[in-house]
């Protein structure tokens, strides 16, 4: 059985990633980042979601040499431009402090009515094996933007998202719900394809 390394330490990714993986019938052993201590996080210097990713699956193909998936993934608002895109997990300045970046985003977007608050999840997949053979795709969740955050489901910004023809945001969808519209649900099972063709 080959083992595929999911290059993430944050616990409700893996569950989420490995969820959406056994649901394709894969059947590879997948292990968290945290299974390989030694190896240092990655810094996200790609100027898209899809150069972060591949950054980041590289790195721990190499470093464990065994095949590794990554993502990179962030909500983009319409007013601002694609903001804050790569940089959603640390908006206000520091990396994974969710409650401070939705209470900035808020804020940021307090005067915009709610026909000007379109968003989406974006979110590139990248497959890496350690001889440097890649394949990323990307997937998105088009939305709009809530004033006050609903649901305890999810995190990052999923309790201001209302996702198209919902009305409920992510953070109050069960986790099947949420994997059968996400982005990360979209991009991981598009990447499908490239798991069963470069490691059968």
């Amino acid at each position: 059985m080959t083992r595929l390394i999911l290059a993430t330490r944050n616990a409700g990714k893996i569950t989420e990633l490995r969820s959406i993986l056994a649901e394709a019938g894969l059947p590879h052993e997948l292990v968290g980042a945290a299974a390989y201590p030694d190896v240092p996080d990655v810094k996200e210097t790609g100027t898209t979601f899809a150069e972060n990713a591949l950054l980041k699956a590289h790195a721990l193909a190499r470093a464990t040499g065994h095949p590794a998936v990554a993502d990179d993934s962030g909500l983009c608002v319409d007013v601002l431009g694609g903001a804050p895109g790569i940089f959603s997990a640390r908006w206000a300045g520091r990396h994974g402090d969710d409650r401070a970046n939705l209470d900035l985003l808020l804020a940021q977007l307090s005067d915009i009515v709610d026909t000007h608050r379109g968003a989406h999840f974006a979110c590139a997949a990248a497959l890496a094996l350690p001889d440097g053979t890649e394949r990323v795709v990307e997937g998105h969740l088009r939305g709009t933007l809530r004033h006050t955050p609903a649901g305890t489901g999810g995190f990052g910004y999923d309790p201001i998202l209302q996702p198209e023809g919902e009305t409920r945001t992510c953070a109050e969808l069960s986790a099947a719900e949420k994997n059968a519209i996400s982005h990360r649900g979209k991009a991981f099972r598009a990447l499908v394809p490239a798991v069963r063709e470069l490691l059968g």
